[in-house]
């Protein structure tokens, strides 16, 4: 019992246990200040002159500041794991490329400031993630295409989106009017030269619209311009009022924007750039009476036109007026006709028929709009029977026909082309084309002065052989009246037809006349003196010029064999040298003396075994012989 008391004692002095301590946060980048002590966490690195975000950044940060610096790239893994970042600023940067999904994470963000940089586009995948983001600034920028859908994970929390001093030509319209919460819009210093009507209507918050300096003639009326009063100044504006700027626009003052114009503004900065009668005239000073619109006048239109079965067709119909008219065209039953698998219409008036039937002749009828009225205009199109089919060398040299706005298309190879069965005709019209000088590859054309033509562009010159179906065109300025051709080949026969190209003054459009054909054929070819090809000749050259080297070298081995011998098998050059005298031998026999005795030639063999004793002496000057 008495261990009890002592335990109760001891007890207060046991050490309580710890509470748990905080992650320890992340070193803080050089150059950088950090903000860790006290909540939110925040990291500064303006201007610390960083080429990359840094790694070792503090992933529980709700700001992030690295403005003005030399970053290029962001990358996926840069960013990751920040979801309590609110505020990341990259303007003043290199930033060329933005990773797909580098904000995925960033799902907390509110402003995001991508200004002063070098993006050209910005694509689907680039801001996904972004889904509480109200501030977009990508203003100053080299911005040139927009995704349809870079914004849609933003689109319902958007507040502020600045896109302005980029190169944005067209934008996604559609897109931009489902910003259901957009307040401020800056499209200003831009490229964009229209906006498709009711581009705004879904705006309902929209409390500044920025379209200064941008290519824009006209500004159509939006149900938003309706409902609220324009303003030219934020400051002091109620706040139902709309914020517009439009100032530096070529806008083209005429009866398209009196809805503008009868709009209360108190400002009068913006003017006019055309007509020329209000061209540099303040905007708000034209009185309404002169924003007028021209009705449109048909002024230019195809003759009538026949085109056998399976041909395309080519109609066309120009008009003018202020606006500019649009042109579109009816078929004989009545139909609009567009864009589809047989016809093709352009904006410049031109209808296009690709492959004509029979059930497409009659009158097609082409209508030119704008907002001052409309003008009809009539073209009528026949559709013959299909042309019977021709040999390849069949002949027909007749032109285009005047008029004809296809005249300067070529033909087939089977209207000029010519053959040995149609030669039995005859030769066609010679209308005053004449083929003169004519050699086997050569043939000077001349035809008479067309001077009395009016409006003559050019000469046109068709030619092909009777071997082939090519045809060859050459152009010939219009002060000419000769033509040297020297592509011919020889012993052919050619079909030649001259055309004048010429604009027509009753429709503007460019046709032909023909001047004349001709038929003519090049002279045979001289047949060249026979001679060895060229394949013997070079082989028989190759067989000398190798036996000459040979029998040289022989010779050069035969003189230095000779040489040799000559001079006694020495190298020659030098002389033979003196056999070296040592000693004399000299035979004795009996009572004889010493004699002088030359030497002798080794025998052979020794024919018998005889004891010879020679006495051999040095031979010098104190030596003479002696008598017996």
């Amino acid at each position: 019992m008495a261990v009890l008391p002592l335990l109760l004692c001891l007890l207060p002095l046991a050490p309580a246990s710890s509470p748990p301590q905080p992650a320890t946060p992340s070193p803080c980048p050089r150059r950088c200040r950090c903000q860790t002590q006290s909540l939110p966490l925040s990291v500064l690195c303006p201007g610390a002159g960083l080429l990359f975000v840094p790694p070792s950044l503090d992933r529980r940060a709700a700001e992030l500041r690295l403005a003005d610096n030399f970053i290029a790239t962001v990358r996926r893994r840069d960013l990751a794991n920040m979801t309590g970042l609110l505020h990341l600023s990259l303007s003043r940067n290199t930033i060329r490329h933005v990773a797909a999904g580098a904000f995925a994470d960033l799902r907390a963000l509110r402003a995001l400031h991508l200004d002063g940089n070098r993006l050209t586009s910005l694509g689907e995948g680039q801001l996904r993630g972004l889904v509480n983001l109200r501030h977009l600034i990508l203003s100053n920028n080299q911005l040139a295409a927009l995704a349809a859908g870079a914004l849609d994970d933003c689109a319902e929390t958007l507040e502020d989106l600045d896109l302005s001093y980029n190169n944005l030509e067209q934008l996604p319209w559609e897109a931009l009017g489902r910003l259901g919460n957009v307040n401020t819009l800056g499209l200003d210093h831009n490229l964009l030269a229209s906006v498709p009507a009711g581009a705004f209507s879904r705006l309902h918050k929209l409390a500044r619209l920025d379209m200064t300096s941008n290519r824009l003639t006209t500004i159509p009326p939006d149900p938003l311009f309706s409902r609220l009063p324009l303003l030219a100044r934020p400051r002091g504006s109620p706040a139902s009022a709309l914020v517009l700027a439009f100032g530096g626009n070529p806008l083209h003052c005429n009866c398209e924007l009196v809805w503008l114009r009868r709009l209360a503004r108190e400002d009068d900065l913006e003017a006019c750039a055309s007509p020329p009668a209000l061209g540099g005239r303040y905007f708000w000073a034209v009185g309404e009476e002169e924003f007028v619109c021209e009705p449109p006048v048909v002024t230019h239109r195809s003759p009538p036109l026949a085109v056998p079965a399976g041909r395309p067709a080519a109609l066309r119909c120009r008009a003018v007026g202020d606006p500019e008219p649009r042109v579109r065209w009816v078929s004989p039953q009545g139909r609009l006709l567009g864009n589809s698998s047989r016809a093709r219409a352009f904006p410049n008036g031109t209808l296009e028929l690709l492959v004509t039937e029979p059930g497409d002749g009659g009158i097609f009828t082409c209508i030119a709009a704008n907002a001052a009225g409309e003008a009809t205009a009539a073209v009528e199109l026949t559709v013959g029977p299909p042309p019977p089919p021709q040999l390849a060398n069949s002949t027909s040299c007749d032109p285009p026909r005047d008029g004809d706005p296809d005249a300067l298309t070529p033909p087939s190879a089977a209207s000029v082309s010519a053959s040995a069965k149609a030669a039995d005709a005859g030769p066609p019209t010679d209308r005053g084309v004449q083929v003169t000088e004519q050699g086997a590859t050569a043939a000077l054309v001349q035809w008479p002065d067309q001077r009395p033509i009016p409006g003559i562009r050019m000469y046109q010159i068709q030619y092909n052989s009777s071997a082939d179906d090519i045809l060859v065109y050459r152009m010939i300025p219009a002060d000419s009246s000769s033509f040297l051709l020297t592509d011919l080949a020889s012993g052919r026969t050619y079909d030649l037809c001259v055309l004048a190209v010429y604009e027509d003054g009753a429709t503007g459009l460019t046709a032909t006349r023909p001047v004349g054909c001709h038929r003519f054929s090049t002279e045979p070819a001289l047949r060249p003196c026979g001679a060895p090809h060229a394949p013997f000749l070079g082989g028989t050259m190759i067989i000398a010029l190798g036996g000459v080297i040979v029998a040289s070298v022989l010779v050069f081995i035969f003189v230095l064999l000779m040489r040799y011998k000559v001079h006694g098998g020495q190298p020659p050059g030098k002389a033979k040298a003196p056999a070296p005298v040592s000693s004399v031998c000299s035979q004795t026999n009996g009572a004889l003396g010493p004699t002088l005795a030359p030497p002798a030639p080794e025998p052979a063999t020794l024919r018998a075994h005889t004891v010879v004793q020679l006495d051999c002496e040095p031979w010098g000057p104190s030596h003479e012989p002696t008598g017996p």
